[in-house]
């Protein structure tokens, strides 16, 4: 009997994973190579020059971006951010309510759709792309392909959305590759399961539409032939979270099915497990071990998308819950995906701690996101009640798997930091922001928009203030400043968000120039604590390292209180870098200001600084 290892959703919040995993897995030694930095960019709101905002609003009323927008200007203004790799997020073609019956694409229904513009997370045809982001819908894959060669030019890689757990509930493939069957199209309804069904169903049951809550009304409530409460599917399937009910609640996600992996509903596995010692084996000793398996429809289809994506340019995937698939899938698509390009950039959204490992070495995944451990954290401290003594533990515990958590500030499941519901000020992340890309080897991302304090004010429909509208047209007023009517030259920004982006601008580049950012990390936090006058909760400090560069990263995460302190370096730190006795210049290397020294007497090393609220140092270690 194998075990019950069926996914269901769990977000755990605040939890610090303190298990081992139990192989022969050690730390990766990493190539010198420099540090990622993923913009992750929501595709059809980027471009979009519209203000209307009006709360939902049509495609003509509120207007809607396009591919063409990425122009080469566009493009290099990323690019000269900092960044390496662009999520284009929202590119699968996914149910929306807008009518390209003329494009042979089929009408949806908005008692399945959220929102007007649809969630990029119901994927409706997986090998097409959205035709609201075309010039031409007809020419839509064209227009894609051409927006992956511009980015490709100016020397970025592209990153696209796939979602293994579920698909949009009115799935239909009008574009497959010849031989590629759709999702369901034999699987038998009169079961509830069979391994080779794409869904699971609930036969005898037809679909219902949930109860709408909350004054909630599809469309806002707009007349439209298809809002009529009914949606028709016989027999019903279950809901993309698991949800079993012919009629899902409200807030299920019950405008999208869930895939079958050939876990049975009582939870037992219906493929063969990977063996205790595989998170120890590269990915070809993976794709070796399934080439002879026999395994569930749902593994070939989701693998056959992934590498037509491949072949169409694209350089690597956002996997959308992934601790909701099986990880033995996992390492059976992402040893598929290596073997045709090994430096295929897989980032994956996984929650839970305890989850972690298994995904990274048993799925082969090659980053997962840290919103647990660090992002929490970070959170709590810039909203008052945290302490910065949180994060070297965080670091500790994570220090077999660092490289592979990507740090972020926002994304679009996240609150805007400037939103009123999260700290209302942009300014509150630059010390955040500084110990995010700067703590760990692990890439960086940023949400368009953070860079300018883009609040996410707008009630869109749909989608509510604090996160910018997945769901909605919408416009984005803060980065539309930026991108001054495509002239993409910020000459709309006030000074404060000018000089915001210019802060993000000079970290961002730093950290993708920096040798000591992919070397040696050392915690010095708790010994300034315990030994340097007026240092306390609201500081973090901390020492990076590799042969040719040493830094020595600081700051102060209080909104008012400045600091003036010596500074200490540990001996062990010290005799690590060589460091003999005498004074070795600082050169602060965000902005260059600040002159100071390391001073060395008998073992013992101290700096003068001066903190202001809100500031970060990082200075590097001169000979």
């Amino acid at each position: 009997m194998k075990t019950n290892r069926f996914i269901t959703f769990l977000v755990v919040l605040g939890v610090l994973s303190s298990c081992k995993y139990e192989t022969d897995q050690k730390q990766v030694e990493l190539p010198m190579k420099k540090k990622t930095v993923v913009y992750q960019v929501f595709t059809r709101l980027f471009g979009n020059t519209n203000t209307t905002n009006k709360p939902w609003g049509t495609i003509e009323e509120n207007g809607v971006g396009k591919f063409a927008d990425f122009d080469e200007k566009a493009l290099n203004e990323i690019k000269d951010l900092g960044i390496t790799h662009i999520w284009y997020t929202g590119v699968p073609h996914h149910a929306l309510i807008h009518d390209y019956t003329a494009y042979g694409i089929s009408n949806d229904d908005p008692d399945v759709v959220k929102g007007r513009a649809g969630s990029p997370y119901a994927v409706k045809d997986y090998y097409n792309v959205n035709p609201d982001l075309a010039t031409d819908p007809a020419k839509r894959l064209e227009e894609f392909k051409q927006l992956i060669e511009r980015t490709h030019k100016v020397g970025m890689k592209v990153i696209i959305d796939i979602v293994p757990n579920h698909v949009a509930r009115n799935y239909e493939g009008k574009t497959n590759p010849e031989g590629v069957e759709d999702f369901g199209a034999t699987d038998d309804t009169s079961k509830e399961y069979d391994v080779n069904n794409n869904f699971y169903y609930i036969p005898g049951q037809a679909f219902k539409v949930p109860e709408w809550k909350e004054g909630y009304l599809p469309l806002g409530g707009e007349k439209n032939a298809l809002a009529d409460s009914k949606f028709e599917e016989n027999p019903a399937k279950w809901t993309g979270n698991g949800s079993r009910l012919a009629q899902p609640d409200f807030y299920d996600w019950y405008e999208t099915v869930k895939i079958n992996y050939g876990i049975k509903p009582d939870g037992t596995e219906d493929f063969v497990e990977l063996p205790d010692d595989f998170g120890g084996k590269d990915y070809q000793v993976h794709y070796d071990f399934w080439k002879d398996k026999t395994l569930p429809d749902s593994w070939h289809k989701f693998k056959d998308i992934a590498l037509y994506w491949l072949d169409f340019g694209v350089d690597g995937f956002r996997f959308d819950m992934a601790e909701m698939v099986p990880v033995e899938f996992w390492s059976y698509l992402n040893s598929s995906i290596k073997m045709k390009n090994p430096d295929a950039f897989l980032l994956a959204e996984v929650y839970n701690p305890s989850l972690y490992r298994d995904y990274i070495f048993k799925g082969k995944m090659d980053y997962l996101y840290d919103k647990v451990e660090l992002y929490d954290s970070i959170k709590h401290i810039m909203k008052g009640y945290g302490w910065t003594d949180h994060i070297p533990v965080v670091q500790k515990g994570m220090a077999d798997i660092e490289h592979h958590m990507l740090h972020f500030l926002e994304n679009h499941d996240e609150q805007r930091i400037a939103s009123p519901e999260f700290v209302g000020r942009a300014e509150i992340a630059k010390p955040a922001m500084v110990v995010s890309a700067t703590i760990s080897t692990s890439p960086t991302m940023i949400y368009f928009g953070q860079e300018v304090g883009e609040p996410g004010a707008e009630d869109a429909g749909f989608g509510k203030p604090s996160r910018t509208s997945i769901f909605d047209y919408i416009g984005v007023p803060h980065h539309q400043r930026w991108m001054n009517n495509k002239k993409f030259d910020g000459g709309q920004l006030s000074d404060e968000e000018k000089d915001l982006r210019d802060f993000y601008k000079r970290l961002l580049n730093f950290t993708i120039q920096s040798d000591a950012l992919m070397g040696e990390y050392q915690d010095i936090h708790f010994y300034n604590k315990e030994n340097t006058e007026h240092y306390d909760h609201r500081i973090l400090s901390y020492v990076r390292w590799s042969d040719n560069e040493k830094l020595i990263i600081v700051s102060n995460f209080d909104t008012e209180k400045s600091y003036a302190l010596d500074l200490r370096i540990p001996e062990d730190v010290l005799s690590k870098w060589q460091l003999k006795d005498g004074d070795y210049p600082l050169q602060e290397k965000l902005y260059g200001a600040f002159n100071t020294k390391l001073s060395i007497v008998n073992g013992q090393g101290t700096m003068a600084i001066e903190l202001e609220p809100l500031q970060s140092y990082i200075f590097s270690v001169g000979k």
